[in-house]
């Protein structure tokens, strides 16, 4: 099932923790980083994973802290149990630093008796660092089954405003989705959109994530959810269509031909492709759906 949103909700908070886990959204992230304040940070672990153990629609997530912090070795040591379906690792700058953050897990699975590689790693690239040796994190052979990009701290880290149509960060969100291609991951999870008060500006946002090969976006708000849905949902026209080229491929492979127009539109070999994923990402959430309900 693709991946269309991730809703952020701060770990300590138990009400916002408690609606986001019956919303629509595709996963929750339970945050223990930048939404909880230092003093708070270790209470909020127990108060995660808990959440976590108790019904709800989507795959939970936890954000523990960056790996140069002081709370991030126990950040791991906590959230590491049953009911977690994957932890997000923030500011991740070396395949070195990955790998070491999957030692600890296999290390806590083994003792915890919890099913070896079961929970998902889920790596932020947020800085010029961690964009620069992106080929080196995605194939350090780990876990991770995809990628996040983080457009607020990559700004601050380049030293420039994240502007509203983040012209500043295109580069990086480019070689990331190439990067993750080419290393055999899913597609990667584009940045938060930060202007609450700015829908329109989501909506472009999220259209162009989808546009240049994103699979879904984070959120910081439930009323996000919606548009975010939307931009990475294929149509129902795109859908129609993708059926079309793959029943007309078939008749005209039958009669020996390989090129052939559906709906005025010349297909080939790379547009059966693009349908079949189409098709794929479609099933995909309609099963989801399926599934939560």
């Amino acid at each position: 099932m693709p991946l269309r949103s991730f809703l952020f909700a701060p770990a300590n908070h138990a009400r916002r923790v408690e609606k986001s886990l019956t919303l629509d959204a595709d996963a929750v992230i339970l945050d223990l980083e930048d939404a909880v304040a230092v003093a708070e940070k270790p209470g909020a672990r127990a108060l995660a994973v808990q959440a976590l153990q108790g019904p709800r629609r989507c795959k939970g997530y936890i954000r523990v802290n960056a790996m140069d912090t002081p709370f991030c070795w126990g950040d791991l040591q906590a959230v590491v149990a049953p009911g977690v379906d994957g932890i997000v690792l923030p500011k991740v700058e070396s395949a070195s630093g990955l790998l070491a953050v999957q030692w600890v897990l296999e290390q806590l699975e083994r003792e915890r008796g919890l099913p070896a590689g079961g929970i998902d790693l889920l790596p932020i690239l947020e800085t010029a660092r961690g964009v620069r040796a992106v080929d080196a994190i995605l194939g350090a052979g780990c876990r991770v089954r995809r990628v996040a990009f983080g457009a607020g701290d990559y700004s601050l880290d380049i030293g420039v405003t994240w502007s509203r149509d983040e012209a500043e960060s295109r580069h990086a969100r480019d070689v990331i989705v190439t990067a993750s291609r080419a290393h055999g991951l899913e597609a990667p999870i584009d940045s938060v959109w930060a202007r609450l008060e700015d829908g329109d500006g989501l909506v472009v946002s999220a259209r162009h994530a989808a546009a240049i090969g994103y699979q879904g976006k984070m959120c910081i708000h439930p009323s996000q959810l919606g548009p975010v849905h939307a931009a990475f949902t294929p149509t129902a026209e795109e859908v129609g269509f993708a059926r079309r080229v793959v029943d007309g491929f078939a008749l005209a492979e039958a009669q020996g031909i390989s090129a052939f127009r559906v709906d005025g539109k010349f297909v080939d070999y790379p547009i059966l492709y693009r349908a079949r994923r189409v098709i794929a990402i479609a099933e995909g959430i309609a099963a989801g759906a399926a599934g939560a309900s």
